[in-house]
Order: structure tokens, then C-alpha cells, then sequence
């Protein structure tokens, strides 16, 4: 298979190098593309040398801070144009452990559309996290599988492998989602296209170095969209077989 790891950066001069180290020493064989929103602080710069250093390493520059949704959007993008079998998503602050790549991958080559590096389901773990905040996550993966009814422990999870032919079959256009409702909208869809989506266990860890990305507003546009979603496809009975809309 051929394999492109996007890494979408905002400010992560302090991780970039560590996490294309430990991904390009873990998987070889992949392609990574670092997917970087005009980071002030010279995040594309320290990746392009790492890329003359090593190959298989781009960098996609972007004009301005644009989100983590359209970012992935733009790799993904570039990837089904060049003909990649398999495109990863992770994030550039090492809580998704490039040691865990394999088992993604090996989870779409034996034939899932969708793989999930899940905290939630049996051998999954998130270490160091207080009680209060783990049931918040908890309860919100809880709430998106009722809503809208898909068997799911972790769909807000960021760290997932795509079969590139169950991308094509989404209209990527039309995901204009941020944050978790990007992760959300994203299995949905892949479910609802009839894909065959896995859960895989991780261990996810808070970053050490730089700072969160996470906000309130992008926590209240997933649970927004989720409850539009479960409205619309699960009352309304409307677009059963159309990919979900973005927006209400």
C-alpha cells in the first residue's frame, strides 16, 4: 500500500521535527505531508529541512490559520491526486503515538474503509487525564452514537487511516466542519457510504510542548451539527442516501 501521513501544524515549531523523526523511523515506507496554517513561528520551515534531510517529507503551506477540518480536506486532497492507497490523519503534538501507525494500517489492510485509534474500547487508554474531563469525553461519544446511531466508542478520535477509494466515495467538498465535528461528520459519512469502519486501541497522551488548539466554540459546533445530523437523518427521515450536510 502506498501510505501518506497528513500532519495538519498551527504553531508546533517545539514537536514538528521530534513527530516526522518517529513517524518517517516507525513507518518507513510512508509518505508524510505536513499540512501548515502560515505558523508564525517557523513550524513549515523547521519540516521543509527536515525534508531535505529525508525524503518523503512535504510541506503544503497554507496562507493563513484556516482550521483543522479544511486542512485535513487539503490533504486528503492532495493525496487521492497522486495516487496514495492509504492517507492517515494525526496531530502534530505527539498525544497520537507514531508507534501505533502499523496497527492502523494493518486494520485497512485487512479491509477496513475507516480505522480509528480509539481510546474508548478494550486496550485503548488516555493516562494522566482527571476523572472529570474523561467523563466529559466519555459522555460526548456516548451522546454522538445515540444521536446518530452509529456503533462508535471514539468518533471524535483524530487519529484514523482512510482507504483512499472510501474517501473518493464522500463529497469532500461539502465537509465544511471543524475539530471534532470534522472527526464526526467524517465517520458518518464513511458509515452511512456503506464503509466498513474499525476501532483500533491507543493511548493518547496531552501534549508535553506547545499549546492546545481545543476551544469551547469547536466543542459547540460538534455538538451543534450532531444534534442536526441526528434530527434530520434519524426524524426528518430526509437524504438517507445523499452525504450528510455540513451546515442546517
Amino acid at each position: 500500500m502506498r501510505v501518506l501521513v497528513v500532519i495538519p501544524t498551527y504553531q508546533e515549531a517545539e514537536n514538528v521535527v521530534d513527530v516526522l523523526d518517529r513517524v518517517r523511523a516507525t513507518v518507513p515506507e510512508a509518505d508524510v505531508l505536513v499540512v501548515d496554517d502560515a505558523s508564525p513561528d517557523g513550524t513549515a520551515d523547521l519540516a521543509e529541512a527536515v525534508g531535505r534531510e529525508r525524503e518523503g517529507v512535504e510541506v503544503l503551506r497554507r496562507a493563513a490559520k484556516l482550521g483543522l477540518g479544511p486542512a485535513y480536506r487539503a490533504g486528503f486532497t492532495h493525496g487521492l491526486e497522486r495516487g496514495y492507497d492509504v492517507i492517515v490523519e494525526m496531530d502534530a503534538d505527539l498525544s497520537h503515538d507514531p508507534a501505533e501507525l502499523p496497527a492502523l494500517l494493518g486494520a485497512v489492510e485487512r479491509g477496513a474503509d475507516l480505522a480509528i485509534g480509539s481510546r474508548y474500547v478494550a486496550g485503548g487508554s488516555v493516562p494522566g487525564w482527571p476523572r472529570h474531563r474523561l467523563l466529559l469525553s466519555k459522555a460526548g461519544n456516548r451522546f454522538t452514537a445515540a444521536v446518530l446511531g452509529v456503533p462508535l466508542h471514539d468518533a471524535t478520535a483524530g487519529y484514523r487511516a482512510y482507504r483512499a477509494e472510501a474517501l473518493r466515495a464522500l463529497a469532500l467538498d461539502r465537509v465544511t466542519t471543524y475539530g471534532y465535528g470534522f472527526q464526526v461528520e467524517m465517520a458518518y459519512l464513511v458509515l452511512r457510504a456503506g464503509g466498513r469502519v474499525v476501532e483500533v486501541p491507543i493511548t493518547f497522551r496531552d501534549r508535553v510542548r506547545g499549546t492546545s488548539k481545543m476551544s469551547l466554540s469547536i466543542v459547540g459546533e460538534a455538538i451543534r451539527l450532531v444534534t442536526w445530523w441526528g434530527f434530520r437523518d434519524r426524524v426528518l427521515r430526509r437524504g438517507r442516501s445523499s452525504p450528510v450536510a455540513a451546515r442546517p
